[in-house]
């Protein structure tokens, strides 16, 4: 797998849907091969499903740590490092893509 840039932008994948639940975020993937690494479906916490939220195909990876830095008033290394294990993890799943006509 590729490094990840602070200038590469993501987007949800097409084969996954997701859908808030009680506090969660859970996504499920809609096809074979999609998300199956331990089980089909893959839950977020609060935090979670914020940089879910801002992975939308127009924000880069230095947007989204940016803007999480100002709603949750962390340090920024602590929520770059957040971020970049989460795109590494959704990334490995295919339920990100890298956007290209960001």
């Amino acid at each position: 797998m590729k490094k990840i840039r602070m200038d590469m932008v993501f987007s949800h994948s097409s084969d996954v849907v997701s859908r808030e639940i009680d506090d969660a975020l859970i996504i499920v993937p809609l096809t074979f091969g999609v998300g199956d690494m331990e089980d089909d479906l893959f839950s977020m916490n609060e935090t979670g499903t914020a940089i879910w939220n801002m992975l939308d195909g127009k924000k880069t990876m230095q947007g989204v740590i940016e803007a999480l830095v100002r709603q949750y008033r962390a340090e920024p290394a602590e929520i770059e490092q957040d971020v970049t294990g989460i795109v590494t993890e959704l990334l490995k799943r295919r339920m990100l893509v890298e956007s290209t006509d960001a």
